[in-house]
């Protein structure tokens, strides 16, 4: 059913003004970047995909708009990661939508290589757009061929005739931060590759012409002060916020983020010879007070329904009880924390890694057995990607002192850590704790310069960390992997699984993920143990047909999830289509989930009143691992973190 017409507030703001507003545009544009979150924000603006496609409808169809010319919509790069949401879907949600919001081709964002380039590939054979990258060359793919076969160049014809020459461009800082790239990818200057294709584009028919590109700000500004006005417009992405500036007479212009800007340009072509245009910018925040789309409503949901579904998949395997409870992780070294540390040290090649224990949220302990998908989202929910920073030694010892510095209150803010060791005393005074420290065996150097793996969140200085403020936030640590570029902890977590799986790999699991992460885990191999899959798994449980406590022991309930959760089925989107829920028994695997969260419950009532402190269990032991799709993770402790007063029990 037709969505019904929908009146759109009038609150648009001028960004631009030519002055030369009469009579109607020989070109209508609307330009958009860097989307993530398909649902709208709890503040305003709040964005969401529905309340987008109602003012992208408006610029469409709306009666004073009869007549003119169609609308282009530009957009440039920065879709299929990240959010919670792509680390399900891999990116493959955001198709429909791009492509319903009528997008007539894309520059190609640096988190749209988050899953690798065979993904990438795969998701844009499904996009109804072009996607655009003139400087950056794969020559595995052939003689001056972009990345990801994505077209350098690409003309727009519009429906009054007008031909619209458009250039993809990217920056090279990003491509240092992806670690699944192919090898010897040749990058040029962004902008001597515009001073070579444009006169070509130009020389083609271009009547005018606009660069697509995924760059920070300084970039683009460079780019139109040495190009000296051959780009009419430049419609950027990378950065998170709305500007707009004017630089030798070419529009330099990046419209906000997550579906919560766009803007909306008119262009008239000059009367003289000279071939310019005058160019109005109007920007449209997605407030609160615009209807949302039915249609697109209807489709969010569709398209994240399935998610529940694909949640309840295992994606791995654990030999140890993993122990993210936060009387442990917020007041001493706990396993789970060790491993996801020293994945994000090894996955960056950093000096080491420090995290704040609040980023691990389960609050309960993992037992051996089934990881699903969910365990992942739930216990590490947030959207701040990792990052790396360089910082000097005191700015670690400070960042540590601070962690420690509400010790012992369940405080988020203790530190979990890799490749740092460090004794401290809880009883001394707040900021002078720390009895003695290492980094890679060796003292901490206070003068040296150490590369620290850590997250955003940390580098803005949010729980007291700011040592770690990056110089941007006006601290002194110098940022070399920006929360632009990194990527989530979820997401990190579930790639490292999927290189563990012998058994349904993704689909469009490239060579270069593969390579990378055979590097990770082998490194972190060397502390965490892995079990290699069993050549003869048990044979499949029965689904149980009566409650009570034989059905609670640690191997029951192995067996329970084991024999539930199709522990073979392959990763992948098509499969994931046709994933028969009742087949997974998804509602079973609820029925334990919440049987297990009363006992949990209940258990620690019952231990508070009796004063008996639960303990972590036993790994299992050889023979009891038995599944034959994955290798298992066994993370450990090792003695990273030592109280020797004030300890809390």
């Amino acid at each position: 059913m037709p969505d019904r017409k929908t009146e759109v507030p009038p609150d648009e703001s001028i960004t631009y003004s030519s002055g030369m507003r009469s009579g109607p545009p020989d070109l209508r544009i609307v330009h958009y970047n860097d989307v993530y979150h398909v649902d709208q924000s709890s503040s305003e603006p709040v964005g969401g995909a529905s309340r987008f496609m109602t003012l992208i409808k408006y610029y469409e169809e709306d009666e004073i708009f009869k007549g003119q010319s169609n609308l282009v919509t530009l957009f440039s790069g920065d879709a299929f990661n990240p959010s919670l949401e792509s680390s399900v879907t891999k990116g493959d949600h955001m198709v429909p939508l791009l492509n319903n919001i009528g997008t007539d081709a894309a520059a190609l964002g640096n988190h749209d290589l988050d899953f690798g380039v065979r993904q990438f590939k795969h998701l844009s054979s499904k996009c109804k757009f072009p996607w655009l990258i003139a400087n950056v060359l794969d020559p595995a793919l052939g003689d001056s061929v972009p990345i990801g076969n994505c077209k350098k160049t690409h003309f727009i014809t519009t429906s009054n005739g007008i031909k619209i020459g458009l250039i993809g461009l990217g920056e090279r800082e990003w491509l240092a931060t992806i670690n699944s790239l192919p090898p010897d990818l040749i990058y040029k200057s962004a902008t001597q590759t515009a001073k070579e294709l444009v006169p070509q584009l130009r020389a083609e028919g271009a009547d005018i012409v606009i660069a697509l590109t995924h760059m920070r700000e300084p970039n683009d500004n460079k780019l139109a002060e040495q190009t000296d006005g051959i780009i009419d417009i430049i419609l950027g992405g990378h950065d998170h916020y709305y500007s707009h500036s004017v630089i030798k007479g070419t529009h330099v212009l990046r419209s906000g983020t997550d579906f919560k800007q766009l803007s909306y340009l008119e262009a008239r072509r000059r009367t003289d010879k000279s071939g310019r245009w005058d160019v109005d910018i109007i920007r449209r925040d997605t407030t609160s007070a615009i209807p949302e789309h039915g249609s697109t409503v209807e489709l969010v949901e569709k398209l994240t329904a399935s998610l529940k579904t694909t949640l309840q998949k295992p994606v791995g395997f654990t030999a140890a009880p993993l122990d993210a409870r936060f009387r442990t992780v917020r007041l001493r070294e706990s396993n789970i924390a060790n491993w996801v540390c020293d994945i994000m040290r090894h996955y960056y090649s950093g000096d080491c890694s420090m995290m704040a224990s609040g980023t691990v949220r389960g609050d309960q302990i993992y037992p051996p057995g089934p990881v699903l998908l969910k365990d992942i989202m739930n216990c590490f929910p947030f959207e701040d990607p990792v990052v790396v920073i360089k910082v000097t030694g005191q700015a670690i010892w400070d960042a540590l002192e601070n962690g420690l510095s509400q010790y012992p209150a369940l405080e988020g803010r203790f530190p979990q850590v890799s490749n740092i060791a460090f004794k401290f005393d809880g009883q001394k005074p707040s900021g002078s704790r720390i009895v003695s420290a290492t980094i890679g065996g060796d003292p901490i150097d206070m003068t040296r310069k150490y590369v620290l793996v850590t997250r955003g969140y940390m580098a803005r200085g949010k729980d007291g960390y700011d040592s770690l403020l990056i110089e941007e936030e006006g601290g002194q640590a110098e940022e070399i992997v920006s929360e632009e570029n990194g990527i989530l902890i979820s997401m990190m977590l579930r790639q490292y699984f999927m290189s563990l799986r012998v058994m349904g790999q993704w689909k469009y699991w490239g060579n270069n993920m593969g390579r990378h992460w055979n590097h990770v885990t082998s490194k972190v191999n060397e502390t965490h143990t892995h079990h290699d899959p069993s050549t003869s798994p048990a044979s499949p449980s029965t689904r149980r047909e009566a409650s009570g406590w034989d059905n609670w022991t640690p191997q029951k309930i192995r067996e329970r999830k084991s024999s539930i959760v199709r522990a073979d089925e392959s990763d992948d989107e098509d499969n994931d289509k046709n994933y028969d829920a009742k087949q997974a028994f998804i509602p079973e695997i609820e029925v334990i989930d919440k049987e297990m969260q009363i006992m949990r419950r209940v258990f620690a009532k019952w231990a508070r009143i009796a004063h008996v402190e639960s303990r972590l269990g036993e790994e299992l032991k050889d023979g009891e691992f038995q599944v034959d799709w994955t290798r298992a993770i066994a993370p450990r402790i090792e003695g990273r973190i030592i109280c020797v007063g004030g300890e809390q029990k």
